[in-house]
């Protein structure tokens, strides 16, 4: 591929990533405790909030993948982003509460007050290995288009981890100094970056295609790529209205109810009220964005008529780099950037929030006023920023079997994480030990649903029965973590209840 990175399109780049930094350098300045640098001093605009959790679950794979979506196939994707939106009004109401009236900083904080302190750290300890796993793939996603950008510069083989590093040290700097506070500012920025690169490209591929839109929208509609609404009913097939509204929701109430990237940003507003009408709000925010993106891969279709890519995932980004003109080429790989920086520095900050409350200050014995809180906080995001990047140098191959695994591991964890949480709301009979027992089932159950291919391969008698089972689509992944958790702590609190002698 013959990429048209012209000079004026590394100076829009280079004046993204300085822009990015100068911002976040200023947001850092006058912080005073770890509540100023894992919430922003509870002082955040909802509105602000809102567009940061939709730039936060917009990762670059997003911003790439979605359109591909359309290009194959039609608009039915858009039956999840409406599962989104109900999940994120069941979390609103029932854990959003919870949260504030217990002055919390992490999600699994929750967790402790209902169980204790070990289901926390098991807990917080699946999230941050989940995260690390997962987040350090989309590193290395996110360098392909920026490595193809620096290559002519550098030696042969050089363009991918040179990539990686100038992604990874550019945000890991805004994030150390600047916190949450400058987290959230910078992903309101860096949302407004994207969208725009997305405006574009619905305007130049209007004018390359003969008749313009309203000829792109005739020949999808007569090809059925404008299709929204899927009413079958199969397990294997993802974007059907039951998967989207059902198994959707039960996403969203993981990924916006019981994973610390998300709750961290609705903890820091300045109240309940204005926490919820920012999580309700982004959900709106999410449809309108993915019905943006894809309506580029539906244009796309219609640019290359109908053309067959080898890799699906690679049609917007040929676009950007062969189609754009210089100047606009720098602003979408920017947005494509921004998408990326975004997740990165959510997850260094989340990660390093939970390592501080969840495991530094319990296993230490200190109080949350501690002192040295910042700055301990501060040096977890460095050490989680060598993970990150020092993960994702190991991938050095699109396509490798490692890739695709890890980005499987939020499928199946987040029901366990969902469970442990909807066990302490629902079942007022579960203790601690109930909470494991449920999450390790949880966990070990999705494993062999996730992963049921990877090892069929193992020479043991149950597994080879694992061939037969139907295939199961990933937006149900949750809700079956989610119902194996809550039926094994149920039943550990009955057995439990059997061998634990009555006190008279």
């Amino acid at each position: 591929m013959q990429t048209s990175f012209t000079g004026l399109d590394a100076v829009v780049l280079a004046a993204y990533f300085a822009a990015t930094l100068w911002l976040g350098l200023r947001l850092g300045r006058n912080q005073r405790d770890s509540r100023d640098y894992f919430v922003g001093g509870n002082e955040l605009p909802w509105w602000a909030i809102c567009f940061s959790v939709v730039a936060t679950e917009t990762s670059a794979l997003t911003f790439i993948s979605i359109p591909a979506l359309a290009y194959v196939g039609d608009l039915g994707f858009l039956q999840v982003a409406c599962g989104y939106l109900l999940g994120r009004i069941v979390v609103a109401s029932v854990l959003l509460p919870r949260y504030y009236d217990g002055k919390l900083v992490t999600a699994y904080a929750l967790l402790e007050q209902r169980f204790g302190v070990a289901t926390r750290r098991f807990a917080s300890i699946t999230f941050m290995g989940t995260r690390a796993f997962g987040d350090s793939v989309r590193v290395f996603a996110t360098s392909i288009p920026l490595a193809l950008v620096l290559g002519p510069a550098l030696p042969a083989g050089w363009g991918p981890p040179t990539a990686i590093v100038v992604l990874g040290i550019c945000t890991v700097v805004y994030t150390y100094y600047g916190g949450m506070r400058a987290v959230v500012w910078t992903d309101v920025v860096q949302m407004g970056v994207y969208l725009l690169g997305g405006i574009v490209a619905v305007v130049l591929i209007g004018a390359g295609v003969e008749g313009g839109w309203p000829a792109i929208l005739e020949r999808a509609g007569s090809a059925g790529k404008l299709r929204t609404l899927d009413l079958e009913f199969v397990l294997g097939r993802p974007h059907t209205i039951w998967a989207g509204l059902i198994g959707g929701a039960f996403l969203s109430m993981a990924s916006h109810g019981a994973d610390q990237l998300i709750v961290q940003r609705l903890l820091g507003a300045k109240s309940l009220a204005e926490s919820k009408r920012a999580l309700i709000v982004s959900g709106v925010v999410v449809i309108a964005q993915f019905a943006l993106f894809l309506v580029i891969g539906v244009g796309l279709w219609a640019y290359y008529d109908a053309r067959v890519f080898a890799q699906p995932d690679r049609i917007f980004p040929e676009f950007i780099i062969t189609v754009m003109p210089p100047g606009v080429t720098g602003l979408v790989v920017a947005a494509l950037l921004a998408a990326a920086m975004s997740t990165i520095s959510s997850s260094l900050n989340a990660l390093a929030a939970a390592s501080t409350h969840d495991l530094w200050i319990p296993l230490g014995g200190r109080t949350h006023d501690d002192a040295t809180l910042l700055r301990v906080g501060r040096r977890f995001t460095l050490l989680w920023a060598v993970v990150l990047i020092g993960g994702a140098l190991l991938y050095r191959a699109e396509g490798t079997p490692v890739v695709v695994i890890a980005l499987s591991v939020a499928s199946f964890t987040y029901g366990a994480l969902l469970g442990g949480f909807a066990l302490g709301v629902l079942w007022k009979r579960a203790r601690q030990p109930d909470a494991i027992v449920g999450m390790v089932t949880g966990l070990a159950a999705m494993a062999l649903v996730v992963f049921a291919r990877q090892i069929q391969v193992l020479p043991l008698p149950f597994v080879s029965r694992l061939a037969g089972l139907p295939a199961i689509a990933w937006p149900w992944y949750v809700l079956i973590g989610t119902t194996i958790t809550l039926i094994a702590g149920m039943a550990s609190s009955f057995i439990r209840a059997l061998f634990t002698p009555r006190q008279s």
